[in-house]
């Protein structure tokens, strides 16, 4: 079955950077689209950004600031995070769809067990 991990969260100053990955296995994640999701304590998830096929999507919060890319053959999708703050303290989590549709939690079949990003003053 598809499995997916989360890794690279931590705890970082405000401004700093943060490279999170998403490692599939059970599959070849290059034939599924891709989404990273975030929530915060007290909040409901949201959508961050999204690859599918040549097409990516961001959250407004995040453009401009947070990078999704992928190599497909180490299976591993990837967010970068840059001029971090502390706003985008959450835990992340990755998913991954064969559906069209991938900017809504409910577009998404698998999930990770998410990784904890914290971001400091």
């Amino acid at each position: 079955q598809v499995q997916l991990v989360e890794s690279g969260g931590g705890l970082v100053q405000a401004g700093g950077s943060l490279r999170l990955s998403c490692a599939a296995s059970g599959v070849t994640f290059a034939a599924y689209n891709v989404g990273w999701f975030r929530q915060a304590p007290g909040k409901e998830r949201e959508f961050v950004a999204a690859i599918r096929g040549r097409s990516i999507y961001y959250a407004d919060s995040v453009k401009g600031r947070f990078t999704i890319s992928r190599d497909n053959a180490k299976n591993t999708v990837y967010l970068q995070m840059n001029s971090l703050k502390p706003d985008d303290t959450a835990v992340y989590y990755c998913a991954a769809t064969w559906n069209p549709g991938v900017l809504r939690m409910s577009d998404y079949t698998y999930w990770g067990q998410g990784t904890q990003v914290t971001v400091s003053s």
